[in-house]
């Protein structure tokens, strides 16, 4: 049973998996500041001001000693609370996360392509018609 794992470990896909997590939890960081400290202020900015990260609307009672308005200490209270901002700022996360996992494996799967495009043999319908006129001759 040990050296199956042994092996299963060993194999290059689950190293190359592991090496992809911790890749990928690195550049959750990179894409977080990015939509966080980059493009969510430029969102708020064209919106007339608005702070997307804050944004929420009370579902229950406020605790004395904390504001309305603060969105941070509210969700630390534990209130009802739905905080719609803090969504949207993780769908534009994600949307960002997404195209440049996209724009990655294109340029992978480019890279990989085995050499020039290989021309174009006959089609389907020029094999069968040879084949008929071949039969047709015999």
């Amino acid at each position: 049973m040990l050296n199956e794992f042994r092996e299963f470990i060993a194999r290059g896909n689950v190293i190359d998996l592991a090496v992809g997590v911790i890749i990928g939890g690195a550049f959750a960081t990179i894409t977080g500041s990015l939509t966080e400290d980059l493009i969510m202020p430029l969102v708020g900015w064209i919106f007339g001001g608005v702070d997307f990260s804050s944004q929420f609307i009370l579902l229950g009672g406020v605790p004395d000693g904390i504001a309305a308005t603060d969105y941070a200490a509210l969700k630390k209270a534990g209130v009802a609370m739905i905080g719609y901002g803090a969504f949207i700022t993780a769908v534009i996360n994600f949307l960002i996360l997404a195209w440049i996992i996209f724009l990655l494996v294109k340029m992978v799967n480019r890279v990989i392509r085995k050499g020039p495009d290989a021309p174009a043999g006959p089609s389907e319908v020029d094999l069968l018609t040879e084949i008929r006129d071949e039969l047709k001759r015999k």
